[in-house]
């Protein structure tokens, strides 16, 4: 199977081992991954923030490049971003009337998968190999458990994970208070937000925690470590591709 990787900027600027895992993963499995080099921005923080006619082209490039990858699925290492293009890009191309780029959106999002929904529904894997000997809670993040509605494949995956301590996160399904724009519009909400969630994973007692966006990582793990918790943030596909 021929699948296209969908780095996610995030990736792409500060954690390209959580790309390079992705890879990793898949490719143990047997399939080949491409990377179209000519990847943007998916245009989701251009949408969540209003900017819907200026999304439009950056719409309009993912969509030519994905097409043109010639591959059978596209999978991303984020249920934010995977959310962002099954359930934003073709409304933005209605709101502008280009039915045409609509229909091309919709079918793009029909083979474009956050990477454990992948990994079980489409290739019906739960145990990837991996091998990781900690203890772990995991955090499911906003887009992932409300948009997507990934469910528990994200612990289906864990679970079959040879060595790791899986641990139960209090109040899991609660917002880490990132949300993009909102952790910066509305500060004080998000760290009082962001308090609560890092005490639930502080009081599992767990090595790491883990989650399948970069972005609520990238948040929490910026409170874990100015509170010196000795706590680290690692993604869900790091973990899946280590052996």
């Amino acid at each position: 199977m021929r699948i296209a990787l969908i780095a996610t900027c995030l990736a792409d600027a500060l954690f390209p081992d959580v790309a390079k895992a992705t890879v990793t993963v898949l490719e143990r499995l047997g399939h080949q991954v491409v990377f179209p080099a000519a990847q943007t921005c998916c245009g989701q923080m251009h949408v969540n923030t209003g900017y819907l006619k200026e999304a439009v082209p950056v719409v309009r490039h993912h969509i030519d490049v994905f097409e043109d990858a010639n591959c059978d699925y596209a999978v991303a290492p984020s249920g934010s971003c995977v959310g962002s293009i099954r359930h934003q890009h073709a409304m933005v191309a209605r709101r502008v009337g280009d039915t045409r780029l609509a229909d091309r959106a919709t079918a793009l999002a029909t083979r474009t998968y956050e990477l454990s929904e992948f990994l079980v529904d489409v290739l019906g894997v739960t145990d990837v190999g991996a091998y990781y000997p900690h203890r772990v809670t995991y955090h499911p993040t906003c887009h992932s458990l409300r948009m997507l509605r990934v469910g528990d494949k994200p612990l289906r995956l864990l679970r079959h994970v040879r060595g790791m301590t899986l641990i139960e996160l209090p109040a899991a399904d609660q917002c880490c208070g990132f949300g993009g724009t909102f952790a910066i519009k509305n500060a004080d909400t998000s760290t009082a937000m962001l308090a609560d969630k890092m005490r639930h994973v502080l009081s599992t007692g767990a090595e790491a925690l883990t989650a399948g966006d970069a972005s609520c990582l990238m948040h929490i793990g910026g409170g874990l470590s100015r509170l010196r918790s000795g706590t680290r943030t690692v993604h869900l596909a790091e973990i899946l591709a280590e052996s």
